[in-house]
């Protein structure tokens, strides 16, 4: 999961399904074992794979990152009719491998315990919509304010505001976050919808909450709208915008109001992998430079997030 939403911002995980692999590299991959990188077989690897010797030596002896997401976040990342995983991320993340001469493998997970996944080692990155804040870098809880990790970094390479969306031609009179007062949302838990909308039901008079419904993923939550058992539903704005465009032929749902928290997505990596993190922010300025990235935005329609620049911890 959980473009965005910003999506996905509690920092125990710390936003807009089923266990696959993507193999995403084209290019040769480096074995990297003793003198045999100096041979001619590894010079026209390193041509084809021109950052691979940026990746730390463990990554490019296994020519695999594993990618801890949650695949049900389209058009971010999801599984298309024929079970493969597609979207945002794993364009992105294929174009990085051809740079990098490794393959990003994506494994599914629920959002909220990616991050965990990260620290005990399972993924080497953590690449789904997931909003670069101060809280997931520093490793802290955002709704207790108790630390519960070491954080991790972030190399960001998208920005993407919060959105609300109704059922069609029933927007309840929801114009902004104010109007949720009285009212009932469905979201993905663990996600900056989640935090914003518990942030304005504190604010709403008293018998009139937010009644807020999380769920693990959001097609979850859209299907709990869809069936008429809740008057909104929210996740980073490209999600939103994608439900509102494919869901029922464009017949289910419309978003209400401005996209709101625009905030960056990043690519979490443990605090001490910085080799690992440089070589992702290497290879998407590559990216950036030369093209693939503008045209991987444009094939999904969400240029209006496109970054000139990747950063590191770039979040608030």
């Amino acid at each position: 999961m959980t473009a965005s939403s910003t999506r996905r911002t509690t920092a125990a995980h710390s936003r807009l399904a089923a266990v696959g692999a993507i193999a995403v590299a084209g290019a040769l991959m480096l074995t990297g074992c003793g003198d045999q990188t100096k041979d001619a077989g590894s010079d026209n690897a390193t041509a084809a794979a021109p950052l691979a010797d940026k990746l730390p030596q463990s990554i490019r002896d296994k020519g695999v990152i594993k990618v801890g997401s949650d695949i049900a976040y389209a058009p971010v990342e999801f599984k298309d009719s024929s079970g493969k995983v597609v979207g945002i991320d794993p364009d992105l993340a294929a174009a990085m491998g051809k740079q990098l001469g490794v393959d990003f493998q994506f494994e599914n997970g629920t959002f909220d315990t990616l991050i965990t996944g990260l620290r005990s080692k399972r993924y080497d990155i953590a690449m789904s919509a997931m909003t670069d804040t101060k809280d997931r870098q520093e490793g802290i809880d955002s709704d207790t304010g108790k630390k519960v990790g070491e954080g991790v970094d972030f190399v960001d390479y998208f920005t993407a505001g919060v959105s609300i969306y109704t059922k069609k031609g029933d927007d309840q009179g929801i114009k902004t976050w104010s109007d949720l007062c009285g009212k009932k949302i469905v979201l993905q838990r663990g996600t900056v919808s989640e935090d914003l909308a518990k942030a304005e039901s504190k604010k709403c008079p008293a018998g009139k909450k937010i009644a807020i419904e999380p769920f693990d993923n959001d097609q979850q939550a859209q299907t709990r709208l869809r069936a008429g058992g809740a008057d909104a539903g929210s996740s980073d704005f490209p999600v939103a915008a994608y439900a509102v465009k494919t869901s029922g032929g464009g017949k289910d749902f419309q978003l209400v109001g401005e996209q709101v928290e625009a905030a960056p997505y990043g690519i979490a990596v443990a605090k001490n992998q910085t080799q690992l993190r440089d070589a992702l922010k290497a290879a998407l300025d590559a990216l950036i430079k030369n093209g693939e990235y503008e045209k991987i935005m444009k094939k999904w329609g969400v240029t209006d997030g496109a970054i000139k620049e990747a950063t590191i911890n770039g979040g608030k």
